[in-house]
């Protein structure tokens, strides 16, 4: 039996009924199913989907799905030029900021290239957002950003601090900035299942596991917007906010996607963990506890959380570690395999 809920909550987008809101990025997995969701779900006034890549950009203009002319627009920019983003931003009130470089390879043979979108590109949007008087943003970030290990990591854990301390620079009544950080997209693009169902239709005698020890954390797309909505409607400004969502080894999943098929042990590959982690040990001491997630505080002084008091947030444990090996959910095979088939009937 499923364990948790695939599909997002609604009860946070009356907030963004009549709104104007810009998504970086916006023609990636995430971007699509969170402007999907809001075509689908609110009213907004306007609908902005920045990226850099034209043809994405027409492709998805000829979906139906955002075929909505008084509410769609569709800029061209890159978050690494301030000036297009400026422009793109005027008269936007929310921000979704999911564009980055995500590849961990990638980023380790292109570093001055990963440095520019994820670090850089986080200035930019702080910039522009406050001098463009945005109401709100929320900075999509990754497990891999806690206790980096490589570049990409470090890069979005820099984006994180960049995010958190920019509430320092708008000052009262002005931009207010937080992150969401989560785990593997059950089918994003860059995830590891396409890659293992690309082996299959390929004819592979066996999937490549890197070592069997492994565990992930997982989460949906609805779910990640449903997240997002709810976190960017909760917020004060300057908190990282955690989704409690399952785990899975990655010899469950292989099994999952490949009945029967035998594995291979690979090795970990460089900047590679074993296991993931969202709340570190060191930041027990400023996270509070939600039903659904976690909260970590920024450390700045002055800061407090009159939303966490009010839905009841404790704090954990002192020592506390949130990780994909300690988790207390877990998906079982059969709860993947619901899971892919949702995903396929929503594609």
């Amino acid at each position: 039996m499923l364990r948790f809920d695939p599909h997002p909550s609604m009860a946070s987008t009356d907030m963004l009924d009549g709104a104007a809101v810009l998504v970086t990025g916006g023609t990636g997995s995430f971007g699509k199913s969170f402007i999907r969701t809001l075509l689908k779900y609110c009213r907004p006034r306007r609908l902005v989907v920045f990226s850099r890549d034209e043809l994405k950009q027409f492709e998805m203009q000829q979906n139906p799905d955002f075929a909505d002319l008084e509410v769609m627009r569709f800029f061209i920019g890159d978050v690494r030029d301030r000036d297009r983003l400026e422009m793109a931003l005027r008269d936007i009130d929310y921000v979704i900021h999911a564009a980055a470089l995500k590849q961990v390879p990638a980023a380790e043979y292109n570093p001055f290239e990963c440095i520019r979108t994820n670090v850089i590109g986080a200035e930019n949007v702080v910039e522009a957002a406050i001098r463009q008087g945005v109401r709100r943003v929320v900075a999509l970030s990754t497990d891999k950003a806690a206790n980096p290990i490589n570049l990409y990591g470090a890069s979005k854990l820099a984006s994180d601090k960049i995010f958190c301390a920019a509430n320092n620079l708008s000052g009262a009544g002005g931009t207010r900035f937080s992150v969401v950080r989560y785990g593997n997209v059950v089918g994003s693009r860059g995830s590891v299942v396409p890659f293992f169902q690309r082996l299959l239709n390929e004819g592979a005698e066996a999937l490549p596991i890197t070592d069997p020890r492994m565990t992930r954390f997982w989460i949906t797309l609805p779910r990640g917007v449903g997240f997002v909505l709810s976190s960017l409607e909760m917020m004060s400004g300057g908190e990282t906010f955690v989704p409690k969502i399952p785990s899975m080894k990655v010899t469950d999943l292989a099994e999952a996607i490949a009945p029967g098929m035998p594995t291979r042990t690979i090795g970990i590959r460089p900047g590679e963990k074993l296991h993931e982690v969202m709340v570190p040990e060191d930041d027990a001491h400023s996270t509070l506890e939600l039903a659904d997630r976690y909260i970590i505080r920024p450390s700045f002084e002055g800061w407090s959380y009159d939303a966490g008091e009010a839905l009841e947030a404790r704090p954990v444990a002192e020592g506390f570690r949130y990780a994909s090996d300690n988790n207390s959910e877990w998906l079982s095979i059969d709860d993947m395999r619901t899971l892919l088939e949702q995903t396929d009937a929503g594609a």
